[in-house]
């Protein structure tokens, strides 16, 4: 069953509207995501390749979890709920750190637009790799890299451009927070 997601203006206010995610994202409206990043304390990141088969950015490295928030939701909780989904992680929301929320628009094709707001939140992550669990149907890899590594791949001169394209400002952003809590 398709999920509803509640409507944005363009300055990221509720509009007292919701709808199907799949209209949501033909007509260009603007909805709200969670974003959380994973993050040791000794300098890892985790990452996910995007199961091939997704409509946005099949198979490039993103964001540790991602995920949209259902209708009526609070980040929050979208946010734990996403992380328990995607990678088999219990987390508690007051282990969510909100950092910032960024607007974006990728124009997938002449009927996707996605139009989100991104409610980003860093996390420690506590377990090792490999007693994540990946949600099979949304994920094809997990990997934990190092922050320097991450950076440079990102914005910096290894840009490679295996990653979502979610902009310097944002992976900036990311980085500099994660810094700020090794």
């Amino acid at each position: 069953m398709e999920e509803h997601v509640d409507i944005l203006d363009e300055h990221g206010k509720p509009t007292g509207e919701s709808c199907l995610k799949s209209e949501a994202h033909q007509k260009g409206l603007f909805h709200p995501t969670v974003h959380v990043w994973l993050y040791t304390k000794d300098g890892g990141i985790l990452i996910q390749q995007r199961g091939k088969h997704k409509e946005t950015h099949p198979s490039l490295w993103d964001v540790s979890v991602a995920g949209h928030v259902a209708s009526g939701e609070n980040v929050k909780t979208a946010a734990v709920r996403e992380v328990k989904e995607e990678v088999g992680l219990t987390i508690s929301r007051e282990e969510l750190e909100p950092i910032s929320v960024f607007k974006a628009v990728h124009r997938i094709s002449k009927d996707f637009t996605d139009a989100e707001f991104h409610h980003v939140f860093l996390c420690e992550l506590k377990e090792p790799l490999n007693h994540l669990t990946k949600q099979d149907s949304e994920v094809d890899a997990l990997d934990l890299v190092p922050l320097l590594r991450f950076a440079d791949e990102t914005w910096g001169m290894a840009n490679t451009g295996k990653y979502v394209p979610h902009g310097t400002p944002y992976y900036k952003t990311i980085i500099k927070e994660i810094k700020e809590r090794l």
